[in-house]
């Protein structure tokens, strides 16, 4: 069984609104508050799991009246997503951004988990080496013209 740690609620919480409403809006000291966490907890947890690669686009206005709005991006089709993914991956791709990416194809229906672990194991830094970075690159450009051509 997996503990969910602070993070992980603060994120399901999150996600439950974006659920509810499609956006959210929320104020960082509030959302603190909420869960006895500091500020820099709540900018964590929206920098690192409500990423572009995840699908979600955010907007952060600091000061008094401040605000942090949530959205997820909206494509018309999976092809729309899908070659707006394979333009978006540059040279080299990160380990985290590489299982954004697979992560945002299984919320799609467009792969299983176990066809992501399988894939996310074997693009390590450790199996693929020095140039890991570009070989996942051009195993992830590869991955989505597949998906999209199976997906027409």
């Amino acid at each position: 069984m997996r503990f969910k740690n602070t993070s992980d609620h603060i994120e399901a919480y999150i996600k439950a609104i974006l659920d509810q409403s499609g956006i959210v809006e929320l104020q960082r000291s509030q959302l603190a508050d909420t869960f006895q966490v500091v500020p820099s907890q709540i900018n964590y947890v929206i920098k690192t799991r409500f990423t572009e690669s995840r699908g979600y686009l955010v907007e952060s206005k600091r000061g008094g009246g401040g605000y942090i709005r949530i959205g997820r991006i909206e494509f018309s089709n999976h092809h729309e997503m899908l070659r707006d993914l394979l333009y978006s991956i540059g040279e080299q791709v990160s380990q985290e951004i590489y299982e954004d990416i697979l992560q945002l194809l299984v919320e799609q229906d467009l792969m299983t988990k176990q066809e992501m672990t399988l894939l996310v194991s074997v693009a390590t830094d450790r199996v693929l080496g020095e140039e890991s970075s570009v070989v996942r690159a051009n195993m992830l450009r590869q991955l989505l013209q597949e998906v999209d051509r199976k997906e027409k």
